[in-house]
């Protein structure tokens, strides 16, 4: 019975014991850097919704004063060169309605008229510098987790095998998104804040995080700052890993047991691409709210607040404020990013590492 588990899950996998780390980085740095490129303008408008939902001021999106709709009280020095329109508060910060983004094609045309089609790709370099080194320690070390932990589960307690992607995904997660936290909080912060000019150069990925630790310059806290955000981060992260895992693993296990043959180039595309787009559009929109509350806390720019907010505070707040419909804002482009990214992904990794095992195999 265990040998008949054992063979079930070897024939069932990409054979890759012949490569090494290295190989299985530069896999993984390429499959990230593909998807980066392509999925960014999604990042982009899931980040605005999510930042305006938090109550982040658009600079150039009023000429007159705001007041608060409660107290009637108004709100001087939010002030801008463009067309007059009432505004409102949200939390503790303002935005216009004539302004106000109503979905994600609306962000989309908004961006595209107001800042220009480039602006699409703001925080691309961001995106790239975090997704290459992040993928390419995610994916190898999930690989070896799994491994590992497979032959160890068949030999001695079969059924826990079906529990192996998710602890695998979630350590493997959690080390990637520790180590490169900082390039993270920075791409978050370019995307979120608005440029009112299309001429004028946004701050890049290293003048963001001088920005970040520059208030507190000089105190104990300073590079404190540079994990803003980091419990809410993995508490996004590992949650959508073990969800995403436990679905893309024998999804496209199954798809090829289905087809039947030995795998090639194209089984390997089709089956992680379709696992991979599934899981990933699931395990999106279940971590959704979480994603906000990660959102919200990196674009936080009270010092003191930063330091003393919790993810559970977090939510309490964007639930107190927006409701359901806070607690997944941005989620319609969350999803439409997360499923083509992971299946790009997987699907590149994982023929790439089939290419490479063919290699080594001549």
């Amino acid at each position: 019975m265990v040998e008949e588990a054992k063979l079930d899950s070897k024939s069932k996998s990409i054979p890759n014991e012949n490569l090494r780390f290295g190989e299985r980085a530069l896999s993984a740095g390429g499959a990230a850097f593909l998807s980066a490129v392509i999925v960014n303008p999604l990042d982009v408008v899931k980040t605005r919704l999510q930042a305006q939902a938090a109550g982040v001021p658009y600079q150039g999106s009023c000429r007159l004063g705001c007041f608060d709709t409660n107290s009637k009280q108004v709100v001087h020095g939010l002030r801008s060169n463009s067309a007059p329109g009432m505004c409102r508060i949200t939390g503790s910060a303002s935005v216009c309605s004539d302004n106000q983004y109503k979905g994600t094609l609306d962000v989309f045309y908004k961006i595209i008229r107001q800042e220009g089609f480039s602006r699409l790709w703001r925080g691309t370099n961001a995106s790239l510098a975090l997704a290459v080194p992040t993928v390419g320690i995610y994916m190898p070390c999930y690989d070896y987790f799994r491994n590992i932990m497979e032959e160890f589960t068949i030999e001695k307690s079969p059924t826990l095998t079906i529990y192996v992607p998710l602890v695998a995904g979630t350590i493997a997660r959690s080390l990637a998104c520790i180590s490169c936290y900082p390039v993270e909080l920075a791409r978050t912060r370019m995307q979120a804040f608005k440029g009112t000019q299309r001429d004028v150069k946004l701050p890049g990925v290293w003048k963001t995080l001088v920005d970040v630790v520059n208030p507190v310059k000089g105190s104990n806290n300073g590079y404190r700052m540079l994990w803003t955000g980091l419990g809410a981060q993995l508490a996004r992260d590992v949650p959508f890993s073990a969800i995403c895992w436990s679905i893309l693993e024998p999804t496209r296990r199954s798809i090829q047991s289905a087809m039947g043959e030995e795998p090639g180039a194209g089984s390997i595309i089709g089956a992680n691409f379709t696992a991979g787009f599934v899981a990933g559009a699931v395990a999106a929109a279940a971590t959704c709210p979480l994603d906000v509350a990660k959102t919200r806390r990196q674009i936080e720019k009270n010092t003191d607040r930063a330091m003393t907010m919790t993810t559970r505070q977090t939510l309490a707040e964007i639930w107190r404020d927006g409701g359901i419909r806070g607690m997944f804002s941005g989620a319609g482009a969350r999803v439409g990013r997360a499923g083509p990214s992971v299946a790009i992904v997987v699907s590149f990794y994982e023929v790439v590492k089939y290419g490479l095992h063919n290699f080594h195999q001549q």
